[in-house]
């Protein structure tokens, strides 16, 4: 099993390269954390979604602590990564979005394949959820079946500013029905939720589960990021801020019946660092299960 780790994002909101700051008691990153609970689930090799301009340091990074423990790859995510024919539009700078990231991959996995955030931890339940799932894929003919792990919203907020999650719709079987990517997600004084995104004020419960990019697919999943980018592309490149996101992939495949997408809980909480001050916070967490003996204090 192949682990995908969406790690181009430059932190523009954190102030630096969140993927790669310590927040454990030996320098650890979420990224060690992330990494070690995959191995202990079984998953065999890593592909590192960068950057160009972050070469250098995450090159430094994952050679000093993975590449002797799973074979390791970099593939990076470049605004001129477009299909034949297409340029960049004059004055873009923002990346094309997760979905892009995972795109361009496509040349270097050949087998079911986990994608995560690089900033988010998951916690251990998620990679052996996952694991399992993508175990029984290997062999199967239904190559539309893929699956997510969900988390409560209330379990993924941050204190110190609005987030981005996709809100899913859950059937009774546990298959995804919809996942909408919401752009502003703040907790009120008055305890609700809100998307303020594009100007929405829709006020949520909190109880809803949302997708934090913690998806397994199989290899047929290119094909259908590849004629949707396309399509992306052809309508919608010359907004300079517009972005192609995995959730609205997934989302659109379940609406033409073209694939199904199974959801795996996680009642675990989630930790991330979007803002500089949520380091703090994800550094008591971490610190807290590594004193309940989660994790040793020493990953590697």
């Amino acid at each position: 099993m192949t682990l995908v780790i969406l790690a181009a994002g430059v932190g523009s909101r954190y102030g630096g390269l969140k993927q790669l700051d310590a927040v454990g008691p030996h320098n650890q990153s979420i990224l060690d954390y992330s990494i070690y609970d995959a191995l202990l689930a079984g998953f065999k090799r890593i592909i590192f979604v960068i950057r160009r301009d972050i070469e250098a340091p995450c090159r430094e990074f994952i050679t000093e602590r993975y590449e002797k423990r799973v074979p390791c790859e970099l593939v990076f995510q470049e605004l001129d990564a477009l299909p034949n024919g297409f340029s960049v539009p004059e004055g873009r700078v923002k990346p094309w979005g997760t979905g892009h990231a995972v795109l361009v991959c496509k040349d270097a996995v050949e087998e079911p394949f986990c994608v995560i955030n690089a900033d988010d931890f998951y916690g251990r339940t998620a990679y052996m959820e996952m694991a399992s799932f993508l175990k029984s894929q290997a062999n199967c003919s239904d190559q539309r079946h893929f699956a997510m792990v969900a988390f409560a919203l209330n379990n993924t907020l941050s204190q110190h500013g609005t987030v981005s999650r996709g809100v899913c719709k859950v059937d009774q079987e546990n298959n995804l029905v919809s996942v909408t990517e919401c752009t502003g997600i703040c907790r009120t004084e008055n305890g609700m939720i809100h998307d303020a995104g594009e100007g929405r004020q829709e006020a949520l419960t909190g109880e809803e589960p949302v997708s934090l990019n913690f998806w397994g697919f199989t290899p047929r999943f290119f094909s259908h990021l590849d004629e949707q980018f396309r399509e992306f592309v052809e309508s919608g490149a010359t907004d300079l801020k517009t972005e192609f996101y995995l959730p609205s992939v997934v989302d659109r495949l379940i609406q033409e019946n073209r694939a199904s997408v199974s959801v795996l809980a996680s009642s675990e909480r989630w930790v991330g660092v979007t803002y500089k001050d949520d380091k703090d916070h994800v550094m008591q967490h971490i610190k807290n299960l590594t004193d309940k003996g989660e994790y040793p204090e020493k990953l590697w």
